[in-house]
């Protein structure tokens, strides 16, 4: 299937879009040296070959013993350094690339990539010293407990101190402690949610694999790629939604379960005072019986 000389260039600056250039001197030639273009895309000569020998990159127009290039290979190489930013392999790229050239849409199928690849959750890693961290915990936070901290994926070593990779929890074990739950304690609660959490998550999930196993590995129609990532974003939040509605009944039960009889206990043995004396009123109750005498 041959391509338009600006099909590449149009759809990258859709997908990746970048600064205008200012005027009209800033903008790069239409034809390229090997070592021209290496420069433009931001890459190495080797890589540009590299990316030729596994198909990737189309061959250039050869003039003599020059190879000219055009917008569509900076296109093309400016493409490939997005996808591998985004943790694709030069394998994956050239699936894509393949399947693009034989008709699928490239935005669409990155359409959905998105929605599969794209956080579930907005919190943003914070950095903390040793001593901010010690000072959190107000003393819990041993040799021990930082190790499990750190096999847990809470913290991970920084430099000057500690990545914390999910703060509003440490947060949360923290305030914990301070109301005098122990730190071991927390922690082998969460070991223990996070291996439920995960098979929940593996099942909910499960749900959309049938619809892509559906094509048998082959790329799906572009009409149907819409709505597969439209399935995807609409799973996120209600799969949040059933988690977070599951927990909060759970957690109700266990309360009505262990806390609700221990209370009552606690107001079953509690001494009810005897009322006090009033002598007033002794002496005023003695006089009246007296009278009816």
């Amino acid at each position: 299937m041959k391509l338009p000389q600006n099909a590449l260039s149009l759809i990258y600056n859709s997908l990746f879009p970048t600064e205008k250039a200012k005027d009209s001197e800033a903008l790069p030639p239409t034809e390229y040296t090997v070592d021209e273009l290496a420069r433009a895309a931001g890459t190495t000569v080797r890589n540009v070959r590299a990316y030729q020998d596994r198909g990737l990159l189309p061959p250039p127009e050869r003039r003599g013993r020059t190879g000219i290039y055009s917008d569509l290979h900076l296109s093309r190489l400016r493409l490939i350094g997005n996808l591998l930013q985004r943790g694709y392999s030069l394998s994956n790229i050239k699936e894509m690339v393949g399947a693009w050239e034989q008709g699928s849409d490239l935005s669409q199928l990155l359409g959905l990539e998105k929605a599969i690849t794209t956080p579930w959750t907005t919190e943003v890693p914070s950095h903390m010293s040793r001593e901010e961290m010690l000072d959190l915990f107000d003393g819990e936070l041993t040799e021990k407990n930082l190790k499990r901290a750190i096999d847990l994926g809470l913290v991970q070593p920084a430099r000057n101190g500690y990545r914390v990779n999910q703060p509003r929890l440490l947060n949360a074990g923290a305030e914990l402690v301070r109301l005098g739950v122990p730190l071991s304690e927390l922690f082998d609660i969460l070991q223990a949610l996070r291996g439920n959490v995960e098979r929940v998550a593996q099942e909910l999930v499960g749900l959309a694999v049938p619809l892509i196993d559906h094509y048998g590995g082959q790329v799906p129609p572009n009409e149907d790629l819409p709505q597969l990532a439209n399935l995807i974003w609409r799973l996120r939040p209600l799969a949040l939604i059933a988690v977070e509605s599951e927990v909060q009944r759970a957690l109700e039960a266990a309360a009505n379960k262990f806390l609700t009889e221990r209370v009552a206990d606690l107001f079953r043995h509690a001494e009810v005072p005897s009322p006090q004396a009033n002598p007033a009123s002794d002496a005023a109750t003695t006089d009246k019986n007296r009278k009816k005498d």
